[in-house]
């Protein structure tokens, strides 16, 4: 069962007040909101903001974008130990808090990645789109690593912080590598398709390691949405609803109802095999008119029209 959620950023604005009038009541925050690439959160940081949010009428539900995992960790390089314990301190207040969620992800030097904001898209709207051939080769960011580097540090990490993630009842959600490319650039990525997601799970067997179902990820990964919902069921602790055309080569993200994947049969699938009350959020919508693009895919007109979409959905799955 999924429970709607937005994205919210970590200072009220007029967006608390528009998810608590769509009826929505998890909040997942993201500095991106606000252009702010905070890792540095401090248990009194988070207690006001959780506190702020109760006040409002709102769920802590997921913290993500901004945990402090560093390219030390994901690459397994000196240091990395220290780093580690940095993380298991930050998973620790969250626990304290109460925030049952972190959603992090392990793309080492260059993370998401577009190379196109404004292509237009139903009515003029923009979508966003990663074609690989207009990437460019750039300068070298990590010289000598390897796939294997990265899942041996991945691996590690795991068995060093899920432990901590049991203790205090935080669930871990990794999300996959946007897009889900074998390299990008010089940069090998590892979590990028369903079998790699099979080997991450089987590392740490626990609930507490589980997965971001980031749907137009899995979709340019050549997945079968509904099937793949069913694969991973309970292990899935946090949705991105979202749907692209194309594949990890070339893609443009489209408008929730307008997509390839049969959103309908999604919804369903979740309904049936992921565990109660599992926080879903709108993710990429187009901007829309009288919006600037000046932060593409996370404008407030769109993700209107998908919290509307979605609970539509879940409507018609429901007994």
């Amino acid at each position: 069962m999924v429970s709607p959620a937005l994205i919210l950023p970590p200072k009220p604005d007029d967006r608390w007040q528009l998810a608590r009038q769509m009826g929505v009541e998890d909040a997942v925050i993201h500095p991106l909101e606000i252009g702010d690439g905070r890792t540095d959160w401090t248990f009194d940081g988070l207690q006001g903001l959780s506190n702020w949010l109760d006040d409002a009428g709102l769920r802590f539900a997921v913290l993500e974008g901004s945990v402090p995992i560093s390219d030390r960790v994901r690459t397994g390089r000196e240091g990395r130990d220290e780093d580690i314990e940095t993380f298991k301190r930050f998973l620790r207040d969250c626990g304290e808090v109460g925030i049952p969620t972190v959603c992090y992800d392990w793309m080492a030097g260059v993370r998401w990645a577009r190379t196109a904001a404004h292509v237009e898209s139903r009515g003029g709207s923009y979508v966003t789109e990663f074609d690989h051939a207009k990437v460019g080769e750039g300068p070298a960011t990590l010289e000598g690593v390897t796939h294997e580097d990265l899942w041996e540090a991945l691996e590690y990490f795991l068995g060093e912080v899920t432990p901590v993630a049991e203790e205090v009842g935080v669930k871990l959600a990794l999300h996959p590598d946007d897009p889900p490319r074998e390299s990008l650039r010089d940069i090998p990525r590892i979590v990028t398709s369903v079998a790699a997601y099979d080997r991450v799970l089987d590392a740490y067997e626990s609930e507490h390691n589980g997965i971001t179902f980031c749907q137009g990820n899995f979709a340019a990964m050549g997945a079968d949405i509904p099937e793949a919902i069913e694969h991973f069921g309970d292990r899935i602790n946090f949705v991105h609803f979202r749907d692209v055309e194309g594949d990890s080569d070339r893609f443009v993200e489209t408008w929730h109802d307008a997509g390839p994947t049969d959103m309908l049969e999604a919804m369903r699938a979740y309904e049936s095999h992921v565990g109660d009350d599992v926080p879903m959020r709108p993710d990429h919508v187009p901007t829309m008119a009288g919006e600037d693009n000046s932060n593409p895919g996370y404008h407030t007109k769109g993700r209107l029209f998908a919290i509307g979409y979605m609970r539509g959905l879940r409507e018609q799955v429901r007994p």
